[in-house]
């Protein structure tokens, strides 16, 4: 089982915290974290982008002019693909870009992406998060010793204090553990957590 130091806010080593195998132990698997991350940009896809078929665009319901002895094509709307304010062939329509993944390859992505982010050196926990305001310089404090710039904040819970402290900071966010996502453990270069929240991941991962 991984064991790792447990930093205080101040950025010093207060103890050591001993981590699930099943959870943070699991081998690397590139091709199920690449299918992770590409379903959730996909489903991150409004699909919303639409065009008009002939049918569809308001006018032409006349015909420009008699079928036969002016000389020109024959017509018989002014709405047609071929001309200007004209339908839209084959165009895009409103459509869902959801992409579906069993339950245990999603469990299992975010198993992968977390226990990568320990053997790299770049997981981060801390004994609490209990700051003496919610203002973005005691936050920027915390970051600063403990030499993270882009890194993922996740808590065992909804905290509104430390939401307020990191939202202005940029390339910082937040996350409670029940929202741990692959995309988001992947693009943030530290990811720090508290003590509670890693025991909240093994309860729900394990």
């Amino acid at each position: 089982m991984p064991t790792i130091p447990v930093f205080n806010l101040d950025g010093e080593t207060v103890g050591e915290i001993t981590l699930s195998e099943a959870v943070f132990g699991v081998p690397m698997n590139a091709g199920l974290l690449h299918q992770s991350v590409v379903r959730h940009q996909a489903n991150q896809r409004l699909g919303t982008a639409s065009t008009k078929t002939r049918s569809e665009v308001s006018g032409g319901g006349r015909k420009p002019w008699r079928q036969k002895g002016t000389g020109r094509a024959r017509v018989g709307s002014i709405r047609s693909p071929l001309w200007r304010h004209g339908g839209i062939i084959f165009g895009p329509t409103p459509r869902s870009f959801a992409q579906q993944m069993p339950r245990k390859m999603r469990r299992l992505a975010v198993k992968v992406a977390l226990s990568d982010k320990v053997r790299q050196g770049k997981f981060v926990v801390l004994e609490d998060l209990d700051l003496p305001a919610a203002k973005t310089k005691e936050m920027v404090k915390v970051l600063a010793n403990l030499d993270a710039k882009k890194a993922l904040i996740v808590t065992a819970g909804r905290d509104d204090q430390v939401q307020r402290s990191a939202r202005n900071i940029p390339e910082v966010e937040t996350l409670e553990a029940v929202a741990l996502n692959v995309y988001d453990i992947l693009r943030h270069d530290r990811l720090i957590i508290t003590r509670d929240a890693v025991a909240r991941v093994e309860e729900v991962l394990g």
